[in-house]
């Protein structure tokens, strides 16, 4: 995608050859800032902060951070000491403990002195991989928002609404919910999103209305509860989400909120979609409202928010009474009863084991490989 007219990723190589660049994501949309991580620790800390987010980029960020450590010390107790502090960084996504298990599988069975050109080489690989995943979620859910716009008529503007960031951003390169909806916006689909703000960490008025508003693509930023609103009144045509894990019969764990906007679509016909990236799926896990660790975050991303003064300058202010405590679950699951359906990078399918086998059939259930 592009920031300013210039093609870009959200992580790379530095021209060193070694360190790892990155968007710092917490300063957006005030401010555009890289980053330079280089050491395992700097980038475990990127993870933890939020400076990267998104499932699919934190696997690429916990592949450069294997990178990282292994440069300094390539032995075994290093590869998995590395790979055990970058898996406790975030506990919901998936695609953090996937990106792993591929650097272990490809670091285990060489020589230490082989291990830091094969981890660069295997993330970089890694890195490829997710963004043509993520094209190829574009590719199989444009045909959802073509049909949409046909069923309206042609008439008017496609109102599609996004909850969180799962775009670009959120990836490697082009995003999974918002894949499908750039392709749309140069195919010529007049769409337009609401961009739910997505407290407490703003991730959809910060950084979904950013990215956007970057490629051109029509948007509003709305507060999270007007979804149900603009639901009973025809102003939206359909939702997609992306999510951070899908279980083998389809349950999803999205950023906290979801579960309430696919009820609201549920309650008035709206067709709801996940658009996710085959590693986002645990195969191993059946029920994700028990099953799936749900994150708690410090209370203080409630309690405080940042924003630019008249001024230019970003400052950050507390919204809640002094010694008012706050309790921040970052995900909630939506059942796959609620999901119309999952869009995948090998195409679109009923959320059911069926479904995802159905695209998936090398995988058997409950087997994890």
């Amino acid at each position: 995608m592009k920031v300013h007219g210039q093609p870009m990723r959200t992580i790379w190589v530095e021209p060193d050859g070694w360190s790892v660049g990155i968007i710092d994501q917490t300063r957006l949309p005030h401010a555009f800032v890289t980053a330079q991580l280089t050491t395992m620790e700097a980038v475990a800390h990127a993870i933890t902060s939020m400076q990267l987010r998104g499932a699919p980029l934190i696997g690429a960020a916990a592949a450069y951070g294997v990178c990282l450590a292994l440069r300094v010390n390539p032995s075994d107790e290093n590869l998995e000491k590395a790979c055990a502090t970058l898996a406790a960084t975030r506990p919901t996504a998936i695609n953090l403990r996937w990106a792993l298990e591929e650097m272990r599988r490809a670091l285990q069975p060489r020589a230490p002195s082989e291990r830091p050109s094969a981890a660069y080489r295997r993330a970089a690989a890694l890195c490829d991989e997710d963004v043509a995943i993520n094209h190829g979620i574009g590719t199989q859910g444009l045909p959802l928002l073509r049909e949409a716009w046909e069923r309206k008529g042609q008439k008017g503007r496609l109102n599609i609404l996004t909850h969180c960031n799962a775009g670009w951003l959120a990836t490697v390169d082009w995003g999974t919910a918002l894949a499908p909806i750039y392709l749309a916006h140069d195919a010529g689909i007049p769409v337009h999103v609401w961009v739910d703000e997505t407290r407490p960490r703003n991730q959809g008025a910060s950084l979904t209305a950013w990215e956007l508003g970057q490629h051109g693509v029509p948007h509003t930023v709305i507060a999270d509860n007007v979804g149900g609103h603009l639901m009973q009144h025809g102003h939206v045509d359909l939702c997609i989400v992306g999510t951070d894990r899908t279980t083998a019969r389809g349950d999803v764990a999205n950023k906290i909120g979801t579960y309430l906007k696919a009820l609201a679509a549920k309650d008035n016909g709206v067709p709801f979609y996940v658009a996710l990236p085959s590693p986002t799926i645990d195969w191993t896990l059946e029920d994700g409202v028990r099953g799936i660790p749900i994150e708690q975050r410090d209370g203080a991303e409630l309690t405080d928010i940042s924003g630019r003064l008249p001024s230019g300058d970003v400052v950050t202010v507390r919204i809640t009474p002094p010694g008012s405590p706050a309790a921040n679950y970052g995900f909630d699951v939506t059942p796959a009863r609620l999901v119309t359906a999952l869009v995948t990078e090998r195409g679109v399918c009923a959320a059911s084991p069926e479904g995802l086998r159905s695209l998936f059939p090398e995988r058997m259930r409950g087997t994890g490989t």
